[in-house]
């Protein structure tokens, strides 16, 4: 049934009761009697309640029947909606299926690709660590090998004659690195008599232009240095330190004493200390500044490699410079002797002039005789029959004389 049919049968019937009611109300306005008011009151509004009470259940029975109806109808229709959407939506899913399987499929294909690389990669990558692991242990190896190492040097280097020869080398080194020939510029460990009846003997003696001689000793400081380096708090440093620059005294005043000057004639009033090392320097000046001016007074040179290859290339520029005047003097020498040749060469060649001169004028005046004494007589013979040959032709006198030099006189 529909809603509006119901609704139109609901009014009706709302509309009837009303007016039952009111017919009923209008009936007890004519009832004079209070009693038979209350009764008929009662009795109509029994009436009404019963009227309203049936209006009620038709109501609702017809709601019902209503809502049966259109739910029935409602449900159709939707079942046809549903399934035209379900329809539209099944071609629009397919569609879209298709679409996403054309999105997918490379996106697929990129990801098979990714994972070969990616597991390229995962094997490259444990090659790589196994590599590194190997090179690890071999570095762990290596530095325990340099520790070992390491720790014998130090040991070494403490003792005094590994140092003595640590600086014996490096100052040779040194010298040979300033241009210096051993035993042309420089003797190593070359013994002297001094004048107390002893034997001196440097590390090394420099020659200098002028028979001048620079006395070189080498000073290797290290075991209160190598304590300063393994110190482990700034305390023991400073103490190791001290000893250092103490040390470095010490051999300042050993070196002083020696008084090499006095023993090299003709030398420079100094002796060069040499240092292996700008290190030991620097740590002894540290705490000691004075060190340098202290040596000075006493005649000594502080000297470290880069400071000693100065002073060796300017001994070895000095050394180019006295070559460069003995090779002038020398090429004075040769010149003056070359001259004497040149005056001696051109002599002969004026005897050799004068020789072809006369050898000229003898066989000029032999071609007049031939001309003037010879073919005359050779004449008179062929004119008498004595022979038919021809006459020999006549030699022309040479005109050309050998050219005088007048580039020097004698």
């Amino acid at each position: 049934m529909p809603v509006s049919t119901l609704f139109a049968a609901s009014l009706l019937i709302v509309g009837f009761a009303t007016g039952a009611i009111v017919v009923a109300f209008w009936m007890l306005g004519r009832v004079s009697d209070s009693e038979a008011r209350r009764r008929m009151a009662e009795a109509q509004l029994s009436t009404a309640e019963s009227v309203v009470g049936k209006i009620s259940e038709t109501f609702q029975s017809l709601a019902d029947a209503a809502l049966r109806s259109n739910q029935q109808s409602f449900l159709e229709a939707a079942r046809g909606t549903l399934e035209t959407v379900r329809v539209e939506m099944t071609a629009d899913l397919a569609q879209r299926q298709t679409s996403m399987d054309g999105l997918v499929r490379p996106l697929t294909e990129s990801l098979g690709r990714l994972e070969i690389e990616i597991h390229d990669l995962e094997l490259a990558r444990q090659h790589a660590m196994g590599s590194l692991e190997q090179q690890l242990q071999s570095l762990a190896q290596s530095e325990l090998l340099l520790q070992k190492e390491t720790a014998s040097l130090v040991t070494a280097l403490r003792a005094p004659q590994v140092r003595g020869r640590w600086g014996e080398i490096t100052l040779r080194r040194v010298a040979e690195l300033a241009g210096m020939v051993e035993h042309c510029d420089f003797f190593e460990q070359k013994s002297h008599d001094n004048d107390e009846g002893g034997r001196i003997r440097p590390d090394m003696t420099v020659k200098l232009p002028g028979g001048r001689t620079i006395v070189v000793d080498a000073k290797v400081p290290l075991a209160a240095y190598l304590d300063a380096v393994a110190a482990s708090d700034e305390t023991a440093r400073r103490a190791a330190l001290v000893r250092h620059s103490q040390q470095m005294a010490k051999h300042v005043e050993q070196l002083s004493g020696k008084a090499y000057w006095s023993q090299f004639q003709p030398a420079p009033e100094f002796v060069v200390m040499f240092l292996p090392g700008e290190h030991l320097f620097s740590a002894a000046l540290e705490l000691r500044p004075t060190l340098f001016e202290d040596a000075a007074r006493r005649k000594i040179v502080v000297a470290t490699p880069s400071t000693l290859i100065a002073v060796l290339k300017g001994v070895s520029y000095g050394w180019r410079q006295e070559q460069l005047a003995h090779n002038a003097e020398e090429i004075r020498k040769l010149a003056a002797e070359l001259f004497d040749r040149v005056v001696n060469v051109q002599s002969h060649f004026s005897e050799i002039g004068g020789s072809l001169g006369k050898a000229v004028d003898a066989f000029n005046r032999c071609v007049a005789s031939l001309e003037t004494r010879l073919f005359p007589s050779l004449r008179k013979i062929r004119d008498l029959g004595a022979t038919t040959a021809a006459e020999p032709p006549a030699p022309e006198p040479i005109e050309t004389v050998p050219r005088e030099l007048t580039l020097f006189e004698s």
